[in-house]
């Protein structure tokens, strides 16, 4: 278990430093105020109207960084400071989460996937690494029949979570790219608020990286832990 702390302990550290190197980030670009005047709310609304989604609708929702795109009401939900101010961090935000609305409204094969997993992945994440643990505990490593695949189930469950982080990535990445490409296009940012923008966008999305390398490293973790004491 000595190494299973250390790497999670390793991976905690990282996902700590991205996360406030994020939150400089937009502690600084909230700082750099938009020539066009036009809040969080405003600039969402525009760049849905832009590419002709007329059924989602931007909405308020409380704490900070809480921003997210929900296909099941197909709402656009900002920070209320995304939502409200006139920056070029909350001009990334909102145009990120738009990006999401239009996978959604083109059929975005990798948001259909990560939406397929969402139901599954809710129920297992919570529970996979007990379940790897209990069958440990019945005996999987010494190769007893059921502790083994009470465990094998754990990793499966686990599996699940690891194949939802990295299905996650290209959505983000997506949805980054078709935000700074709309904010260019447009004009919406000058070339210092986009150079924000842009930035504020690529810490971000370093944050489901890391999420991702941990996930995929606790299940070969674990996965050694059951199937190498098999030998």
């Amino acid at each position: 278990m000595l190494g299973y702390y250390i790497l999670i302990g390793a991976i905690a550290l990282v996902s700590w430093l991205v996360s406030s190197t994020l939150k400089r980030k937009f502690e600084k670009y909230s700082k750099v105020q938009l020539r066009n005047g036009m809040s969080g709310a405003e600039i969402a609304e525009k760049m849905l109207a832009d590419h002709g989604i007329r059924d989602v609708e931007v909405i308020s929702t409380p704490g900070r960084l809480t921003d997210h795109y929900n296909p099941k009401n197909k709402t656009v939900n900002l920070s209320e400071a995304v939502y409200n101010q006139r920056n070029a961090a909350a001009a990334a935000v909102a145009a990120h989460e738009c990006g999401h609305a239009v996978q959604h409204a083109q059929a975005y094969e990798w948001l259909k996937m990560r939406s397929a997993l969402v139901p599954v992945v809710s129920v297992t994440s919570g529970m996979s690494q007990w379940v790897v643990i209990g069958g440990l505990m019945l005996g999987a490593a010494a190769g007893l029949g059921f502790g083994y695949w009470v465990a094998v189930a754990g990793l499966v469950m686990m599996g699940f979570a690891t194949l939802f982080s990295f299905i996650t990535l290209p959505v983000e990445y997506d949805a980054s790219n078709r935000a700074l490409v709309w904010l260019k296009n447009k004009n919406m940012v000058s070339q210092e608020e986009y150079g924000g923008s842009e930035d504020a966008l690529k810490w971000a999305a370093r944050t489901y990286l890391v999420a991702a390398i941990g996930a995929l490293a606790s299940l070969v973790y674990w996965g050694l832990q059951v199937f190498g004491g098999r030998d």
